[in-house]
């Protein structure tokens, strides 16, 4: 690909799947959340055949299928979303978020609905590939607290706080882009990314979602 000078944070969410350091937003497809009416059906449909008969395997088929439907799904949209990403920038900071972590919360189904760890397998092999820039910042980097104009930081906030405005210089922010811009930041992005090498970072390993039952990892890429 073409070299650019242009650079970006991306900030990695539920509601928003990502908000870019640009002022971008772009929405969680929910794949999982949007098929669950179905895929429970079909559940239930397999739990009530007789062991061992030719109905149950059908049942069971049938299941298989509609998961690999949401999982090729979520692969697609992270294909289009991670290539044009990369396509578009010559610079890509995003966080080294602790999915494992986050899994064992209540808000499990979402984060594997989500697939960040494909997403962020995605980012790192195709930057490899087109000989981008991709930076990973520590998860404790305090993004979400800092104000991005003048670098002051502000103190945590609760998850409902969706816009704050900063005590010292008195700017409005938006909580997600204010982070995504203090994620290019702390990459050093913000300055130059043009030539260098790049820098995958600490990238957690691809593993299964939910709603990709059947399909080992080791194919996912191919």
């Amino acid at each position: 690909m073409p070299e650019t000078d242009r650079t970006i944070g991306i900030d990695l969410g539920l509601t928003q799947f990502a908000v870019l350091s640009d002022g971008t937003k772009i929405d969680s497809p929910r794949f999982l959340r949007r098929a669950e009416k179905k895929l429970k059906k079909n559940q239930r449909e397999l739990s009530r055949k007789q062991k061992g008969s030719k109905n149950r395997a059908k049942a069971r088929h049938k299941v298989a299928r509609a998961h690999a439907k949401v999982a090729d799904a979520r692969r697609e949209f992270h294909h289009q979303l991670s290539t044009k990403l990369i396509s578009e920038n010559q610079g890509i900071a995003v966080e080294d978020l602790s999915v494992a972590g986050l899994a064992r919360t209540r808000l499990a189904k979402s984060v594997h609905d989500a697939g960040w760890a494909q997403f962020l397998g995605m980012l790192a092999y195709k930057a490899e590939r087109y000989g981008r820039t991709l930076v990973m910042i520590g998860r404790f980097e305090p993004t979400s607290q800092t104000c991005s104009t003048c670098g002051i930081k502000d103190g945590p906030k609760p998850l409902n706080i969706r816009e704050w405005t900063c005590t010292a210089c008195g700017t409005v922010h938006d909580r997600d882009t204010n982070a995504a811009l203090n994620i290019k930041t702390a990459a050093g992005l913000a300055v130059t990314a043009c030539g260098a090498p790049v820098r995958p970072g600490a990238i957690p390993a691809q593993r299964e979602e939910t709603g990709s039952h059947g399909f080992p990892t080791g194919n996912r890429a191919a």
